[in-house]
């Protein structure tokens, strides 16, 4: 059973993996063998996620702000530099505004669309010759991008430009799988509920907001670590080689 989720002898960039869900993809991609590079924009960040995740294995951190194509360009040629092929893409890096609808601003609308969205086009398109590499029809490449339950749901939280820009993951993601599948490349996204991440640590150290929260969730708690890892290893191993262009929601069932 284990050679169906063993990523020994990929390679595997996760944005934003330093902390939240992008480490906890990172940690398991590590951990199934994978040789990893975690980026953020803070090097500092990632150089320590880095340093804690070789005890299970090979992962390096780079720097790149992908607030603009510049450095999605840039993080591109980093690692052209560092390897002859990409096999698994990981388009995590993210951010959310909250403010209410009456004075939610144009700057929180276009910060989020450029992360969340355009950031994940430039840098799957910057990318590309790199995913292209080492892609064949037995085992493909993989982008996973991290979508969102807010894509799915209405319930936004006055965080009015984060579900449409998850939504467009989505429909961006589809679109992807279905022009890139004849190159071997396969787009898939996970679209988590609430799992522990800097976003949500208001409501996750705050044990009535937290209970509040669950009450929500048909499952009654959040999500783990260890679950969404196993969700990211399945999509990037064998087990996940004849999937493309979904979107699976991993929320204990908040869709619901």
């Amino acid at each position: 059973m284990q050679q169906y989720f063993s990523l020994a002898g990929r390679t595997a960039l996760v944005t934003g993996g330093s902390r939240g869900i992008g480490k906890m993809i990172a940690r398991g991609f590590v951990q199934a063998g994978a040789r990893v590079f975690i980026c953020s924009r803070k090097l500092d960040e990632g150089q320590a996620t880095a340093e804690e995740l070789r005890q299970w294995g090979d992962c390096t951190a780079l720097a790149a702000d992908l607030s603009n194509e510049a450095g999605a360009r840039d993080l591109a040629q980093q690692l052209a530099g560092l390897t002859g092929q990409l096999d698994i893409l990981v388009n995590n890096a993210g951010t959310a505004w909250g403010a209410p609808l009456e004075s939610f601003p144009a700057e929180g609308w276009a910060k989020v669309m450029q992360l969340n969205v355009t950031a994940v086009f430039s840098t799957t398109q910057q990318l590309l010759p790199l995913l292209r590499q080492g892609a064949s029809a037995q085992n493909p490449s993989r982008v996973i991008n991290i979508g969102s339950v807010a894509g799915i749901t209405t319930m936004n939280e006055d965080a009015w430009s984060y579900g449409p820009s998850k939504a467009a993951v989505h429909q961006l993601s589809r679109q992807l799988a279905r022009e890139l599948v004849d190159q071997h490349i396969n787009v898939n996204v996970i679209a988590p509920g609430r799992f522990p991440s800097k976003m949500t640590r208001h409501i996750h150290h705050d044990p009535e907001a937290l209970a509040r929260d669950c009450h929500d969730i048909p499952m009654r708690r959040w999500g783990r670590p260890d679950e969404m890892s196993a969700l990211a290893i399945m999509l990037a191993s064998t087990a996940g080689a004849y999937m493309t262009g979904a979107v699976i929601p991993i929320d204990g069932g908040f869709t619901l």
